[in-house]
């Protein structure tokens, strides 16, 4: 067989078109339609991003006005100041005239103390003229004295009204935006809207002593100025973008603050809290809490408890770390206690028992027990492993102090216990601060000296002593070594240290992991540091609202604040240099 015969049936064809070609017209028909669309894509895109210049021109043109606004606000709120400055120079000068006057004449005790108002400012002008005239008769000595009295009385029953409101609001956290007043954060372009209330009228006519160590006259009266921050010396003030810090000029600067994150949330911040390692933030607002990286600011989950519906307010009162880390202790409104497993973002167990809100909670150093404080007078004991409960009550029939709540309204607003585990204190709304013994549940101590209700308690470092912050406005320290002579019939614990310096209601208290600081924070939307002596070292103003919560990291210079802004805050404190 030839070898052409091999491939007869597939023998080559004459050259010429193919019998399957390309068209190349539908090729070219291809091209033009992609052409076309990349064309109209390109076109579209330049559309966008004429509109996209355009926004930012219009969004940059409200920043200019916005700038503007702040700016001529800022103008107004300076001659505010000035016109208020100006208004109380006057009143001052006017007190000095009538304290004159008072010294040297023997009736000096007819004329009222105090103008709270235009009507008393009057009313002093015209006492002034009538003693031109000559001395007032008796007849108008005894009405004067009954304004006077009736001035006191109405002192008191405003004070008392004050105060009903923020405990009202403390039960009604929707209302905290309006604790400290509906004003503006105090600080450059801004001011405060309303004065402090008047203290009760027991604290005024027998102020608290300043117990020894004695400071300096005029120490801390540098916080007198942060009303009017502009005129502070710039080497005495740090000024961020809505904080500032004023260092205390009459001793020398040994801390710089610092803001290092922001949280934002959809309501009132009730409370903060570091985890022991310092790695993890919680925060407590309505119906979640929430877990934040603390260094680099991202929210590591949400809580929620979604069989408890969804209508209605459900406030976190108080949130704790295990000190492993591996649970968050959270207490509420509806009066449980919730143990979360962070890990699995499940609740591990369910503490009930108490029959009021839950203000307070804390961990013991082993994490075995829990210790929360409620609105039902009692202090409860839970252990983790066994799950049981141990009742500490608050007493009614304790007398009050002198001008302070009754007992019989003696809710217990926080708890905390010892580092060594063996002692558990609660601050009540009766301003006495208790001290239990975990093993026995006796009552071993009961610390007075606060004139109004006592919200936040917190042991030293060493558990040596105790400090506590009050609605008196101010900070108190007790010295507990003296634990033996009151067992064998000493005298009860007296208050070591005052800490005065705050306007407004304390309402959260801390120590620094190395017992070198004491901070506070304020219904008067500051945080303060302090020394061991009760010497105010620096004023933060970072919120526009009260400062209801603070915690101290315990590993490193971290504060974290929560306040009626619904911000939550992490600021750093370190060593000037």
């Amino acid at each position: 067989m030839s070898t052409n015969n091999i491939y007869q049936n597939r023998a080559f064809r004459q050259s010429g078109a193919p019998s399957d070609p390309y068209n190349t017209a539908r090729l070219q028909d291809t091209l033009d339609l992609v052409k076309h669309e990349f064309e109209a894509l390109a076109s579209e895109l330049n559309a966008a991003r004429a509109q996209r210049e355009k926004y930012e021109a219009t969004i940059s043109t409200q920043i200019d006005e916005l700038n503007n606004f702040h700016k001529a606000l800022y103008d107004l709120e300076q001659k505010h100041v000035k016109v208020r400055q100006q208004y109380e120079e006057e009143i001052r000068s006017l007190r000095a005239e009538i304290s004159g006057r008072q010294s040297s004449r023997p009736q000096s005790g007819v004329y009222p103390d105090v103008y709270r108002d235009r009507e008393d400012r009057e009313r002093g002008i015209s006492l002034r003229d009538s003693d031109r005239n000559g001395p007032p008769d008796r007849d108008r000595e005894g009405s004067f004295r009954d304004t006077r009295d009736r001035e006191r009385e109405r002192d008191v029953r405003e004070h008392s009204l004050d105060r009903e409101r923020f405990l009202d609001a403390q039960r009604d956290p929707k209302r905290m935006s309006n604790i400290g007043g509906t004003g503006p954060l105090i600080g450059p372009g801004s001011t405060s809207s309303l004065p402090p209330p008047p203290p009760p009228a027991a604290a005024r006519m027998t102020p608290t002593p300043r117990m020894p160590p004695r400071l300096a006259p005029g120490i801390n009266d540098f916080l007198s100025e942060a009303a009017d921050p502009s005129s502070v010396p710039p080497q005495y003030k740090k000024d961020g973008s809505d904080w500032f810090v004023l260092y205390n000029p009459n001793i020398p600067r040994t801390l710089d603050v610092s803001l290092v994150h922001t949280f934002m949330h959809e309501t009132v911040v009730c409370c903060v809290q570091f985890s022991a390692d310092g790695k993890w933030l919680a925060t407590g607002c309505n119906r979640t809490a929430q877990i934040f990286d603390v260094h680099t600011g991202q929210k590591v989950c949400v809580l929620a408890d979604d069989t408890t519906g969804k209508t209605g307010d459900l406030y976190i009162r108080s949130v704790r770390f295990s000190p492993d880390g591996k649970y968050l202790a959270t207490g509420a409104e509806d009066k449980r206690i919730r143990i979360w497993d962070i890990m699995k973002r499940s609740i591990r167990i369910v503490f009930d028992g108490h029959q009021q809100e839950i203000y307070s909670l804390d961990f013991s150093t082993d994490g075995r027990l829990i210790v929360s404080g409620s609105g039902d007078r009692t202090v409860r004991i839970w252990d983790m492993e066994d799950r049981s409960m141990r009742i500490l009550s608050v007493t009614p029939d304790d007398p009050s102090p002198s001008g302070a709540p009754s007992n019989a309204d003696a809710g217990v607003t926080s708890v905390a216990i010892s580092p060594d585990g063996a002692l558990v204190a609660a601050g009540c709304v009766d301003a006495i601060v208790r001290i239990w013994s975990v093993v026995t549940g006796a009552l071993v101590e009961q610390l007075r000296g606060h004139q109004d209700s006592v919200y936040s308690v917190v042991f030293t470092r060493d558990g040596h002593g105790i400090v506590s912050g009050s609605l008196d406005n101010t900070l108190k320290y007790w010295d507990l070594r003296g634990g033996k002579a009151r067992k064998d019939g000493g005298k009860p614990t007296p208050c070591t240290i005052n800490f005065l310096g705050h306007k407004d209601y304390v309402l959260s208290v801390a120590v620094s992991h190395d017992s070198q600081w004491v901070v506070s924070g304020s219904k008067d939307r500051g945080i303060q540091f302090w020394d061991q002596n009760g010497v105010v070292q620096c004023m933060l103003q970072g919120h526009k609202n009260s400062v209801i919560s603070i915690s101290l990291g315990s590993m490193d210079n971290l504060l974290a604040s929560g306040s009626g802004d619904n911000l939550a805050r992490i600021w750093s404190y370190n060593n000037a240099t």
